[in-house]
C-alpha cells in the first residue's frame, strides 16, 4: 500500500516513525517526511519556519510544492496528513477537489477550535478521517463529524516517568525551542537565569543542528552541559526552562516542573494576539485546564519574558503541586495513539478488499 504523507515539522516525524511500527511492511511512504522512514521528495531542514513572516518570504516555494503533492496523490491509496495546517489544509481541499473518492487522514488536527471555528465544517467536509489528539477536540466538532480521540502520541515515546522529585533544585535544563528565530530571542535571557541561579545546567540542542549552527545560533556555551536527548534529560533534571511547544507538554508528562518563556516577532504576536482566544500558550496547560481551574505551570510571553520574572516564578514554585497535577494530565490522556491510527489504516484496508 503506497500513502501520501505530509509530514512537514520534525515532532511531526517522530510521531510518524511511531505510527509506522503499528503498519505492516509493505507500506510505502512518497511525499515530506523525515528521511529515515524512506525517499522524501524534499529536505525537510529547507521548511523549516518561524511564524507568519517567515511563512510569506516562502509562500512560492509551498505553493510549488503544494501542487507536487496533489500530483502525486494520483498514485496512493491514501492520503495521511499529520499537523501543519497552513500546508495541509489547502492540500486536503485539492486532493478531495481533484480526487474525490480519496481517502484523507489527517492525524494532529489544526487547532481550528483555538484559531478559526470556520475551519472545523471545512474539515468536517473535506477530510475522511479526523484523528484528534486532543480528549476536549471532538466536542468543538458536530455529531456526526468522522473525528475519534486516538489518544496522545508522546505517551507512545514517553514511557519512563519520574517517580519522585528531589526536595531541592540542583540540576535545570534549558530549552530555547528548535527554530534559530526563537533560540536567538531566548538565549540572552536564559544565559542571564543560569548566571544568577548557579546551579548545575544542561542546554538541550536538537540533534541534527550542526557545529556552525551552534556556534552562530547559542553563542558562548561554557557555562552549559550540551545535551540532545531531550526525554531522557529532562527525567533526570529538577527542573526545567523551555520555549513553548511540545517540550512543554513533553516536560509535563515526565513529570518535571518548568517554566514557558516564549518571545515571537512582533508582527507575529500582534496577528496570533487577535486570531487565537485562548487563556494559556502551553499545550499542557490548555489541557489541564479543561479539568481545573488553573494553569498547570507559569508562562511568560513577549516583554515578560526577562530574567527578573523567570527566577521569581522559579523561586516561588510549587513543585509538589505540579508533580502531582502531572500524574492527572497523563491520566486525562490515557495512551498512545500510534495503534489506533494504524487501526484506522487497517480498517480501511479490509473494507477495500472485501
Amino acid at each position: 500500500m503506497k500513502i501520501l504523507v505530509s509530514a512537514l515539522e520534525h515532532s511531526a516525524n517522530i510521531h510518524l516513525k511511531s505510527l509506522k511500527k503499528e503498519l505492516s511492511d509493505d507500506v510505502k511512504f512518497i511525499g515530506i517526511f523525515d528521511s529515515e522512514l524512506g525517499e522524501p521528495i524534499v529536505d525537510l531542514r529547507s521548511l523549516a519556519i518561524m511564524g507568519f513572516v517567515d511563512v510569506i518570504k516562502k509562500l512560492r516555494y509551498f505553493f510549488k510544492l503544494n501542487a507536487q503533492m496533489v500530483e502525486l496523490a494520483s498514485s496512493v491509496d491514501k492520503v495521511l496528513l499529520i499537523d501543519s495546517s497552513g500546508f495541509n489544509l489547502p492540500l486536503a481541499k485539492k486532493i478531495k477537489k481533484r480526487y474525490p473518492n480519496k481517502e484523507i487522514i489527517y492525524y494532529i488536527l489544526p487547532q481550528a477550535w483555538a484559531w478559526k471555528k470556520k475551519r472545523i465544517p471545512v474539515l468536517e467536509r473535506t477530510i475522511d478521517h479526523l484523528a484528534s489528539i486532543l480528549p476536549f477536540e471532538k466536542d468543538y466538532y458536530s455529531k456526526n463529524a468522522p473525528i475519534t480521540y486516538v489518544g496522545h502520541p508522546l505517551l507512545d515515546i514517553i514511557k519512563d516517568y519520574k517517580e519522585e522529585i528531589n526536595s531541592e533544585v540542583k540540576t535545570i535544563a534549558f530549552m530555547p525551542g528548535s527554530r534559530k528565530g526563537e533560540i536567538k530571542k531566548l538565549m540572552p535571557v536564559f544565559k542571564e537565569v543560569n548566571l544568577k541561579l548557579g546551579l548545575e545546567s544542561l542546554i538541550i540542542i536538537p540533534e541534527y543542528f550542526t557545529k556552525e549552527d551552534i556556534e552562530e545560533v547559542y553563542g558562548d556555551l561554557s557555562d552549559f552541559k550540551i545535551v540532545h536527548d531531550a526525554h531522557k534529560t529532562l527525567k533526570e533534571v529538577d527542573f526545567a526552562f523551555i520555549c513553548s511547544g511540545t517540550a512543554t507538554l513533553e516536560s509535563s508528562l515526565i513529570g518535571t516542573p518548568l517554566i514557558l518563556s516564549y518571545i515571537a516577532k512582533p508582527l507575529d504576536y500582534f496577528i496570533a494576539s487577535r486570531l487565537v482566544k485562548l487563556n494559556y500558550l502551553g499545550l499542557s496547560n490548555i489541557m489541564f485546564s479543561q479539568f481545573n481551574d488553573r494553569s498547570l505551570h507559569p508562562e511568560f510571553i513577549q516583554k515578560d519574558v526577562t530574567s527578573g520574572n523567570l527566577i521569581k516564578a522559579f523561586l516561588d514554585y510549587d513543585r509538589a503541586q505540579f508533580f502531582n497535577d502531572s500524574k492527572l494530565l497523563r491520566a486525562y490522556l490515557g495512551h498512545g495513539s500510534s495503534k489506533e491510527v494504524a487501526k484506522i489504516l487497517e480498517k480501511t484496508i479490509i473494507m477495500e478488499q472485501k
